[in-house]
């Protein structure tokens, strides 16, 4: 269960801006959203935040679990459909002005929804929720830790494993299996092995290649653990790797390196992306770096706030984030060196403590 105290503080955030947001409640879909701002785990919930209430819309698989989960807010058990069981709670008054989860909302359900509410505005929201989860609190962070522990934890176990003739399935299968044995809810997301020349590929989720003797073998994984997110890259080599995959490790590296000694509070997003990106470049291989220097973790692998040359986001304290340039090669291969990261006051600390030096097995 989550701590009530941080529910009510978050809560309260949402509600100072009711008035600058021009609405008089939220309705929150987005089940990491909905998560968030009541604790309640389950795959399906809205939740409806006013100025003096707040209330949670689930469905009969989850009637205890909602009452274990969720306090301080009124539980609704739908019979049928969600909106359904708002008109019938009578939860929304005609000429009620109502914000969005505008980043998430589907069409579909905004249609229906309007259907259902003919005399309520409905007004989309991007941002809303997203801005104030952006800003972990110490609770979060404790679980982010575990969750990087855990992986961490199965990156040392994996190397003795890596052997030429292993495919990179049996490789991604290993790791999502050592990561559950250790504590771990699930994978945070499909896992990345992309061996040799298919280095070159950023997002080269696990094939049936095998490793082979020489290669550069990028790890790219992570887990959940109570809902908190870690996502950790590594590159290794399978023996003797070749002058220029020393050559681009090194640049990577460096590149990650100045970034995170860079990386504090009040620091545009902008700004560290580019002191990767100048280093890379420096070095001859700026259009080998072909996306963001990291973004925000937490109950999403992918949230808040974006670190891109083309992000508008200024670093906070309590942003939680990947660093995570790369160098990719086509018909070569690869390197990316990955970390997360707490930005603080005045710098930051690294949650990841998987060796960065290039490891040759």
């Amino acid at each position: 269960m989550y701590d009530p105290g941080l529910i009510s503080a978050r809560l309260q955030q949402l509600r100072s801006g009711f008035a600058s947001l021009d609405i008089d409640a939220f309705l929150v879909s987005f089940q990491p959203h909905v998560r968030y701002l009541t604790g309640f785990s389950g795959s399906n919930g809205i939740g409806l935040i006013t100025e003096r209430s707040q209330s949670l819309i689930t469905d009969g698989r989850y009637v205890e679990q909602s009452r274990r989960e969720v306090k301080g807010w009124k539980i609704f058990i739908a019979q049928d459909n969600l909106f359904e069981e708002m008109r019938l709670q009578r939860l929304l008054p005609p000429g009620c002005r109502v914000g969005l989860d505008g980043n998430t909302f589907v069409l579909s359900q905004f249609k229906h929804l309007k259907k259902t509410f003919p005399r309520v505005k409905f007004l989309p929201k991007v941002e809303t929720i997203e801005k104030i989860a952006a800003v972990k609190d110490e609770e979060e962070i404790t679980k982010l830790r575990k969750a990087v522990e855990i992986t961490d934890r199965v990156f040392g176990e994996i190397l003795p494993v890596l052997k030429p003739g292993l495919r990179e399935l049996e490789v991604a299968a290993e790791l999502s299996y050592r990561q559950r044995m250790h504590g771990a809810d699930g994978d945070a997301f499909e896992t990345i092995v992309a061996s040799g020349d298919r280095g070159a590929l950023p997002h080269g989720q696990a094939s049936s290649k095998k490793l082979r003797r020489g290669e550069l073998v990028t790890l790219d994984f992570g887990c959940v653990y109570d809902g908190y997110h870690s996502d950790l890259t590594r590159t290794v080599a399978l023996g003797k790797p070749s002058a220029e995959g020393k050559k681009i490790y090194s640049i990577v590296l460096d590149a990650q390196c100045k970034s995170i000694e860079s990386a504090k509070s009040e620091m545009k997003a902008k700004e560290l992306d580019t002191i990767a990106r100048e280093h890379i470049k420096s070095n001859g291989y700026e259009k080998f770096f072909r996306h963001s220097l990291g973004h925000g973790i937490g109950l999403q692998i992918h949230e808040a706030p974006r670190i891109s040359f083309l992000s508008k986001a200024v670093l906070a304290a309590g942003n939680v984030i990947t660093i995570e340039p790369g160098i990719y090669l086509p018909g070569f291969g690869g390197v990316r060196i990955e970390d997360d990261i707490v930005i603080r006051n005045g710098d930051c600390e690294v949650l990841t403590s998987s060796p960065k030096e290039l490891l040759i097995l």
